[in-house]
């Protein structure tokens, strides 16, 4: 049995949710008596105080949750687990530290900025150079028949190749190479691709993983997004190790992704194991060691199966809470640079935070609406909703194009 993905998937799931429930009391209690209690800078928001001394570093229960089925199921001499495994104890060791400094250093500012940007920066380069050398690292492209300008059948090619192709959504032939776009290199275009790849490996790791960290802002808000986006990534990876799916949604296939269905699915049950804790009020928060360990998963697991060009569809909630706070800022600095008095776009950023405050808060903000202030917990579910919709959208660019 142990042979089918379907149960090994099945039974890392359960493995996982098991663990999070079941460590997650011990765990909130050993940081209770450690007094690892989140620092809760005051914003005018309602019930935040009620969350000052709440334990953080809860992010220690997703790693567990997710490591430990992983290690006992998954192959471990496939390259991409191994990728995935290093990516999530790295990002999470660089949460951990952010904490450290937050809680035991009492330093507000945790982690410099600039420290964590170079871990992630590390860890994308790792990802990419290892896609790029990786002898296991292939894939098998999809060949269309046509026949009356329809297409009658689709093949993969005999040869597993290295390829510097993703796929692309809403277009018909989705397959795009990254060295295409260096055609005026000539021979030395696929070199450039190969590049280029890495360059995007770095980035999107960087963007999801702080995008992933910025939404970690309400109860429950990002791990639940999260487990989301896992049901996402193990449809696409499912699909995308089969080749008859693949065939079938005319996608390329790529050998070996099949672990990642394992692996996704430990993933998708330690979040939800988490939410037992984690959801509104919560016992407990991830804090840096969890957030940014979550967005780095889902950025490496995108770039694995060459689906990082969906990375804005089903993380567009991620995509729009950095957004907020990067034009919230540069806003702020335009007006007050030419006026001498900073302006907002949102009443506050990140923009799950703009909804907690009412229009008439006294804040000159762009954006006054809504009126009335949202109660927290009515904000992470509808989230949810809109992180649900996205979900079946990227699945649905499969066939939509």
């Amino acid at each position: 049995m142990f042979q089918y993905i379907s149960f090994r998937s099945a039974i890392a799931f359960i493995l996982a949710l098991f663990i999070a429930t079941s460590i997650g009391k011990r765990i909130i209690k050993t940081l209770q008596m450690k007094q690892v209690g989140e620092i809760i800078r005051d914003l005018d928001l309602e019930g935040q105080l009620s969350k000052k001394g709440t334990p953080t570093m809860g992010g220690i229960i997703i790693l567990l949750a997710i490591l430990i089925p992983s290690l006992l199921l998954n192959k471990l001499n496939n390259t991409y687990i191994q990728l995935l495994l290093v990516s999530a104890v790295w990002l999470a060791g660089i949460g951990f530290a952010d904490d450290y400094i937050k809680v035991f250093k009492k330093d507000k500012e945790g982690l410099k900025g600039k420290f964590k940007i170079f871990g992630q920066v590390i860890i994308g380069l790792v990802v990419g150079v290892v896609m790029y050398l990786g002898p296991d690292v292939v894939i098998r492209e999809n060949v269309e028949t046509f026949r009356n300008e329809q297409v009658e059948s689709v093949r993969f090619k005999k040869d597993e190749v290295k390829s510097t192709k993703t796929t692309i959504p809403f277009i018909k032939n989705n397959n795009m190479d990254y060295a295409g776009l260096f055609n005026g290199l000539g021979e030395h275009k696929q070199t450039a691709g190969w590049i280029f790849f890495i360059a995007v490996a770095i980035f999107i790791v960087c963007a999801v993983s702080n995008g992933a960290n910025l939404t970690d802002g309400q109860d429950g808000l990002a791990s639940g997004s999260s487990a989301i986006i896992g049901v996402v990534l193990v449809i696409l990876a499912y699909v995308s190790s089969n080749v008859k799916y693949a065939s079938y949604l005319n996608i390329m296939y790529i050998p070996g992704s099949e672990e990642l269905v394992v692996f996704m699915s430990a993933f998708i049950g330690a979040t939800i194991g988490f939410l037992w804790f984690n959801s509104f009020p919560a016992q407990v928060f991830m804090g840096d060691t969890g957030s940014l360990m979550l967005g780095g998963i889902i950025a490496v697991c995108s770039i694995i199966i060459r689906k990082e060009l969906l990375i804005p569809i089903f993380c567009c909630l991620f995509f729009l809470e950095s957004l907020s706070v990067i034009s919230q800022r540069f806003y702020f600095k335009y007006t007050k640079k030419r006026t001498g008095v900073g302006k907002r776009i949102f009443k506050m950023a990140p923009l799950h935070h703009h909804f907690q405050k009412p229009g008439n808060a006294g804040i000159d903000a762009l954006i006054q609406k809504p009126l009335q202030a949202i109660p927290e917990s009515k904000i992470v579910v509808r989230f949810w909703i809109i992180g649900m919709i996205l979900a079946v959208l990227a699945i649905a660019t499969l066939k939509m194009r």
